[in-house]
């Protein structure tokens, strides 16, 4: 078998609209800049639901999908074969289904923590029976973990509870001391990233329309101004923020990640990557995977599924104005878009994968020119038990990028 410099691991959570309740699984795309070439491997883990967000130990052994039904599932990182998995209910039991251990932030080559129900737990590889209750994490759903640049924080995004409401909040987690704060804030941020050298982390808003003004589980995309905060880890108080109006197209992101000089993040409403400038936070530019109104309504089966869904969601006549809404902010596309990317480590290449459009591809960074794009299999390739009329979407979401050590 040759080898490739990168591995681009992107969880997988099937076709449909709500990734939330779908396969898990992940796809690994292999890929060499100087020859171009490419492999890929793909696969679903039975038993498992909601496939999330993939991450690697830092040994690169062992792969993490995180998922929102309940499991901790571990595969190998090179072959996607399953290594362990355990229920999180024989912790702790949450409150809603889609409370589950989505992200989790690795302590070194075997230990990590995650959010299961109410609180932080830390595991450890090789007695994931034997899980310790570190903290309550004070959310109403944590969602997105990543560590600081000095290692002594754990910051966390949180989702809005389909019960509880809106969320607008972030959590830390002093590793020293063990206390944990809850930051307010104007937003919900489902997802955040750090900055590369100093305990300050960025958490990019995600406004929702709720179905019927009150259900927050089944909601649709709000057309509303989006944000980015600066958040001192340390103080927890936000120091800037970032502001886009609603014409921006910067709609219900996925993926964040920075290089040294922009913060990146992707967006499944709006089709685009947003490359907001670090220096004065103010100023950004895009790239646009829009396929256009027509060409959305082409990919028939895909826009069959969105508009069935979306009706399955919520009653049309009691909720127009979030209908209305969400084709504000997909400019007319009955597709959902960019759900990953990430930078590569010498900071020369940027990994995207399309979920509505169902292809990867491979920029040139800082130019943004595009290397390759590579068109994926249909989902009933690896289903036969699928119609051939049915959704083809593998599922792509969230992503996490092995470079070439530098």
């Amino acid at each position: 078998m040759r080898s490739y410099p990168y591995a681009f691991h992107v969880a997988l959570d099937g076709n449909g609209l709500n990734g939330l309740e779908g396969r898990a699984g992940v796809c690994l795309f292999r890929y060499d800049p100087v020859s171009g070439d490419h492999a890929y491997k793909i696969a679903y883990f039975p038993g498992a639901s909601g496939g999330h967000a993939p991450s690697a130990d830092p040994s690169r052994r062992v792969g993490f999908l995180g998922n929102t039904g309940q499991h901790l599932l571990f595969y190998d990182l090179a072959t996607l074969e399953e290594a362990d998995r355990i229920s999180t209910l024989r912790f702790e039991v949450p409150d809603t289904t889609i409370k589950g251990s989505t992200h989790l932030v690795w302590l070194d080559d075997t230990q990590f923590v995650t959010s299961i129900g109410e609180h932080l737990w830390k595991f450890d590889l090789n007695r994931l029976t034997k899980a310790e209750q570190v903290a309550p994490h004070g959310l109403k759903i944590p969602h997105a973990m990543k560590r600081t640049a000095s290692g002594r924080y754990i910051v966390y995004g949180g989702m809005d509870h389909p019960t509880r409401g809106e969320a607008r909040e972030v959590g830390i987690l002093d590793t020293v001391t063990g206390d944990v704060r809850r930051v307010e804030l104007p937003t919900t941020c489902w997802h955040l990233v750090c900055h590369p050298v100093l305990d300050v982390f960025y958490a990019i808003s995600f406004r929702v329309t709720p179905a019927d003004r009150t259900d927050w589980e089944h909601w649709g995309m709000a057309w509303l101004r989006q944000y980015a905060f600066e958040i001192d880890a340390e103080e927890g108080r936000v120091l800037r923020h970032w502001t886009a109006d609603r014409d921006v197209p910067a709609h219900i992101n996925s993926d964040v990640t920075i290089s040294d000089s922009e913060l990146i993040f992707c967006t499944g409403g709006s089709h685009t990557v947003v490359f907001v400038d670090l220096l004065t936070l103010s100023r950004h530019r895009l790239i646009d995977e829009h396929p256009g109104a027509l060409e959305s309504w082409a990919l028939t089966r895909q826009s069959a599924t969105t508009l069935t869904e979306s009706f399955m969601r919520a009653g049309f006549f009691g909720n127009s104005n979030a209908f209305a809404e969400s084709l504000r902010v997909s400019r007319g596309a009955l597709l959902d878009g960019i759900y990953a990317c990430q930078l590569s480590a010498d900071q020369t290449l940027l990994f995207t994968a399309n979920r509505g459009q169902n292809h990867i591809t491979v920029y040139d960074y800082p130019s943004l020119e595009i290397r390759d794009r590579v068109v994926m299999p249909e989902l009933q390739e690896l289903d036969p038990g699928l119609p051939a009329w049915g959704d083809p979407r593998l599922g792509f979401h969230h992503s996490y990028l092995v470079s070439p050590t530098l």
